[in-house]
């Protein structure tokens, strides 16, 4: 077995998808928030629901084949280009949100809490794929798992 085939199945390609989501996430959120005084300017969105559904559907339909890539059914927010790296495209805020005096619909305080939700998955989503990687080096050093 390659160690190629090892990385590519179990838990670390579905934990690998989620850092991928949320670091785009991030971005989003940090997007917003350094465009906070920009006047006009239509808060985006990266909604976690439908991602979160899709990464269930595609661990649910998972070939359980070493090295089977984890393929995710495309969203109106993601889809997995030819050579399977996802590719995540924001929305905008729906417009029944409130726009301020400056034509602007940000609003501070939704987009801190979205950044602190997101950071705290972020970091779990480490930690397990950590646990994952570690649980693979002691398996090749030949230490009991």
């Amino acid at each position: 077995m390659l160690i190629e085939d090892v990385v590519n199945s179990g838990r670390i390609p579905a934990l690998d998808s989620m850092l991928s989501f949320l670091s785009a996430r991030l971005d989003v959120i940090a997007d917003n928030i350094a465009n906070a005084d920009t006047v006009g300017y239509r808060t985006k969105i990266l909604d976690p629901q439908p991602f979160q559904e899709a990464l269930k559907r595609a661990i649910e339909r998972q070939d359980p084949r070493p090295g089977s890539p984890l393929r995710l059914q495309s969203t109106r927010q993601s889809h997995q280009d030819r050579e399977g790296k996802l590719v995540f495209t924001p929305a905008h805020e729906p417009q029944e949100n409130i726009l301020f005096h400056d034509r602007s619909d940000m609003r501070i305080e939704s987009q801190m809490k979205a950044l602190a939700e997101t950071v705290m998955m972020h970091q779990a989503a480490v930690e397990l794929l950590r646990g994952q990687y570690d649980g693979l080096k002691k398996a090749i050093a030949g230490q009991v798992v």
